[in-house]
């Protein structure tokens, strides 16, 4: 089998185990369903299931590679004089318009939501990928700078940022927002968010 082939094929097993995943997960809790019953339920061996996605998580929070890609694309991609926060804002702006999952602000993503929400093992796994982002940040800043503590900072608060922005939406629809609004003030969440960064929090709570 020709090696393009063969790579199409496994991305097109690999994205039938997720979806399979997340449907089970959505109907039943991330809890409540085993990596056999996805197997079985995708008409693969759970051997091969875990070939795909060595952690039962990770078929529910499949889309941490595509965020790197991402994020390391906005930022060695970036202008000249571009500040790496000012390309990543600008990421986060442009997965909302073209209504990409990472954005977080899609009206369907409310269910999503409360299946990470109801789930310790996923809310432990998305601050993993969170900060497995942040070390990527991070590793690239110190590229350019020469300085890891200070890359490790900038990495970290970034990914802070960048979390703050996807996750405000996801938490508006599950609490039950409109999703009209939840969207159309979502540029708004980002660039508050960004700003702060950006500037910093300043007298923000003085007394």
């Amino acid at each position: 089998m020709p090696s393009g082939l063969r790579e199409r094929k496994k991305q097109e097993a690999r994205q039938r185990i997720s979806d399979v995943a997340t449907t089970l997960f959505i109907e039943h809790g991330f809890d409540n369903v085993t990596v056999a019953e996805v197997a079985e339920a995708a008409g693969f061996s759970k051997v091969t299931v875990f070939n795909y996605f060595p952690r039962k998580e990770d078929m529910f929070l499949d889309l941490q590679s595509e965020a790197e890609e991402l994020l390391v694309g906005a930022i060695r991609g970036r202008p000249p004089g571009q500040p790496v926060a000012e390309a990543v804002r600008a990421l986060m702006h442009r997965l909302l318009v073209e209504k990409h999952p990472l954005s977080g602000a899609l009206p369907h993503i409310a269910p999503f939501g409360r299946v990470v929400a109801d789930s310790p093992a996923l809310c432990s796994r998305a601050r993993e990928q969170r900060d497995e982002l942040a070390t990527t940040v991070a590793t690239l800043v110190t590229e350019e700078t020469g300085d890891p503590a200070g890359a490790t900072l900038i990495g970290g608060l970034l990914l802070t940022t960048v979390s703050t922005a996807v996750t405000t939406p996801i938490r508006r629809l599950v609490a039950g927002h409109a999703a009209a609004a939840v969207v159309a003030d979502q540029p708004g969440v980002i660039d508050h968010a960004f700003d702060l960064l950006v500037n910093g929090i300043g007298d923000v709570g003085a007394r």
